[in-house]
């Protein structure tokens, strides 16, 4: 049966792009984030006021007060050593720590420089990094990336500033698969992110997770340390394939090449089966190892879909116990 794989774009089209017409990912860093503050991030600021505290929680505890126990109270924050001293049961009252650690683990292998129309997958992950990482820098955050292009990887420290955001969007538009590096090992990242994030943090895994098996395992131990949120990429020339004649498919990581006849009713119902599948995976993993899933087309508008993603996630937490995870597809 056809599995479903990395393909470039049909035969027909220049096999290089960039050769055709500048390539809009490798813009300059300052162009780009001056270009997201004015289109996503202006609009983001205010629809996010009230949403910031369910998007972004901070994972420390300040001592506030301290009052008698009322009945109600938690008994866990009994303060023992006040309560022998003044005779009387006080509890402590906390307030959370604001300032959070957020780390993008992203995925630049070969698969995500696919687009079938003007926007490539790389293109959503470049806004995605620049509008989260600015949002959380402006009030006082630091983030962080680990970098991984098949078999190079790198990791930026997590700093604050509108300097370091440029940093980190240069660093991206330079790390790019060199075309030998084969099929993506998602789990060889997960593991570079664990050993490289120290303290507790948020942690966006930003890929297609178009990958060789096995890295579930390793995501499902980042999530037991961190608040784990992945951010899926996708085209929808991946999930069906329309009637397009005779074209070449080629393997973006590997080079491989297959002729196919789209045209054929029986090949595109096996392709769309191929997804289906896939996807049903996917969401098992994800939900397995309890981590929430945003999902980016290169169709989307990148504010809408933040916003409905934050809308998910404070309706999650006004559920009795919660979910195991959510995907921003099902509300």
């Amino acid at each position: 049966m056809f599995g479903l794989r990395r393909f470039s774009k049909p035969a027909g089209r220049p096999a290089n792009d960039a050769a055709a017409s500048p390539d809009p990912l490798r813009i300059d860093a300052e162009e780009l984030l001056r270009r997201l503050e004015w289109t996503v991030i202006r609009r983001l600021d205010g629809a996010l006021q009230g949403d910031y505290r369910t998007l972004f929680r901070g994972f420390g505890l300040d001592l506030a007060d301290l009052r008698e126990y009322q009945p109600g109270d938690d008994v866990r924050h009994i303060d023992w050593n006040v309560t022998a001293r003044l005779q009387t049961p006080h509890v402590r009252e906390f307030q959370e720590d604001r300032e959070v650690s957020a780390w993008f683990v992203l995925d630049l292998s070969g698969s995500v420089d696919f687009g079938s129309g003007a926007v490539r997958k790389r293109a959503v992950l470049t806004g995605f990094v620049g509008v989260l990482a600015r949002l959380l820098t402006r009030y006082g955050n630091r983030v962080g990336a680990v970098l991984y292009a098949g078999n190079a990887s790198s990791a930026i420290p997590a700093r604050s500033g509108r300097r370091h955001v440029l940093h980190v969007l240069q660093k991206v538009g330079e790390t790019r698969a060199d075309g030998r590096s084969g099929e993506t090992k998602l789990g060889e990242l997960l593991e570079r992110a664990q050993a490289a994030i120290g303290r507790r943090s948020v942690v966006f895994v930003v890929s297609d997770f178009i990958s060789a098996p096995g890295w579930e395992r390793p995501l499902g131990v980042l999530a037991q340390r961190h608040e784990v949120v992945a951010v899926r990429l996708y085209d929808p020339l991946e999930q069906s394939m329309p009637d397009l004649g005779l074209v070449v498919l080629q393997d973006a990581e590997t080079g491989e090449q297959l002729f196919v006849d789209t045209h054929d009713p029986g090949f595109r119902k096996r392709f769309a089966a191929e997804a289906d599948k896939r996807e049903a995976a996917l969401r098992k993993a994800l939900a397995e190892a309890g981590v929430d899933c945003l999902e980016l087309a290169t169709d989307d508008r990148l504010d809408e879909a933040l916003l409905h993603f934050t809308r998910l996630r404070r309706r999650r937490s006004q559920l009795v116990g919660g979910l195991s995870g959510i995907w921003a597809r099902d509300i």
